[in-house]
């Protein structure tokens, strides 16, 4: 996990938060479960980012990471989701290869060209949908968007369920808000105040 101590604490003051959507752009899938052309790998990255915007009460961002006010700006994501290619994304299985380390996620956030709407920004970086250990692999990144510096990265790793391939897959991103709102929000306030105090 990255945090950045005097930008997070910053972003705890502030009362707005831009969601910038879901990134697939660093995903990777097994091709167990997804036997499916370029232009439907598409819709559904279209669909998973739709869950969030269409149910806000399920998937609740203000509630999770502590904000009453949240807009939205799919823009860069949308742009970086449509030119990923269904042949960069599918694997047999998930290696060692396919995984991204902090630093790589960190340089990715700096690489975006971010809208401004507020001073801080979350994402959801998808690293893996893996069908063969049945997990779902996501970093979640806070980023500051005037220097595109990171704030924090995450990675959670959560199980699917449900009927249908966007609601079995939707689920990560539902059991990651629960785990933000529930455990982990906490636990980086936690590490910031023990930071401050020394």
């Amino acid at each position: 996990m990255y945090i950045n101590e005097a930008l997070f604490t910053d972003f705890l003051n502030e009362r707005e938060i831009l969601w910038l959507g879901i990134d697939f752009s660093k995903a990777k899938f097994t091709k167990k479960g997804f036997e499916i052309t370029q232009e439907i790998l598409r819709i559904y990255f279209n669909e998973w980012n739709l869950l969030i915007i269409s149910d806000q009460k399920k998937y609740d961002i203000r509630l999770s990471f502590r904000k009453p006010i949240m807009s939205y700006d799919l823009s860069l994501v949308s742009k970086n989701n449509k030119s990923t290619k269904l042949t960069n994304v599918l694997r047999e299985n998930i290696s060692l290869a396919d995984i991204q380390s902090e630093d790589s996620i960190c340089a990715h956030i700096r690489s975006l060209e971010m809208p401004q709407q507020h001073r801080f920004a979350l994402t959801f970086i998808v690293e893996s949908f893996d069908s063969v250990s049945k997990t779902g692999s996501v970093w979640v990144a806070i980023a500051d968007t005037a220097s595109r510096e990171p704030v924090l990265c995450e990675k959670f790793i959560k199980i699917p369920s449900g009927f249908g391939s966007k609601n079995y897959w939707g689920r990560i991103f539902y059991n990651i808000l629960y785990d933000v709102k529930t455990y982990a929000f906490c636990r980086w306030e936690n590490l910031i105040k023990h930071e401050n105090k020394q």
